[in-house]
């Protein structure tokens, strides 16, 4: 969605310029660099690396239970979202002057529940020893969405249908696996069926 919210903010300052493997101009520029990317996974570097650019990093979905995590994320400029990180993504939490603008500022509720969730997962990492907790969040997430990923797959290949969207081949989909486990379950059999 960078494209059109670049658009949409219509500044006189910047404009979308495509695809950072196409950019030929020359002068200042920003390259964002989704890595890992979505939807298809892959682990993404800058690709303009010229003299007056700037890179933003976006490693929203730089989380254990979607990649390997074999160092530290170091760059400059980096953006992080507690919503890929749990699923909670009604929570408009961060980045707080753009959503000020945006949104007429951050609500205190989606603060509490932003606080509440990071506690939970806090909890889940202080009481690894407790038989009582089980898993740590991001171990439980990680076999989660491992599952998930093996039904997804045995029903996209069952259906035998795919999709073009957000740049990338018709082999890619774009689907939410963060949702409730009926919901998940509910379209996955749905999936399967359709021809």
């Amino acid at each position: 969605s960078y494209p059109s919210m670049t658009d949409c903010l219509k500044s006189g300052l910047y404009k979308w310029a495509g695809e950072a493997h196409n950019f030929s101009k020359e002068g200042p520029y920003i390259e964002l660099v989704t890595s890992p990317n979505n939807p298809d996974g892959t682990a993404r570097h800058s690709v303009v690396n010229r003299n007056k650019g700037t890179l933003l990093h976006d490693l929203a979905y730089y989380w254990p239970q979607y990649t390997p995590i074999s160092s530290p994320a170091d760059h400059e400029l980096m953006l992080f979202t507690v919503s890929k990180s749990t699923g909670h993504a009604g929570m408009r939490i961060g980045m707080t002057k753009f959503v000020e603008l945006n949104t007429i500022g951050v609500s205190k509720d989606s603060q509490i529940r932003a606080a509440k969730v990071l506690k939970a997962i806090s909890d889940t990492y202080e009481h690894v020893d407790d038989s009582e907790v089980g898993e740590t969040f991001f171990d439980f997430s990680y076999h989660n969405m491992a599952e998930r990923w093996k039904l997804l797959r045995e029903a996209v290949e069952h259906s035998g249908i795919g999709g073009k969207h957000f740049g990338v081949g018709p082999k890619y989909v774009r689907i939410s696996m963060l949702d409730r486990d009926e919901n998940f379950i509910r379209f996955v059999k749905r999936l399967s069926t359709i021809r």
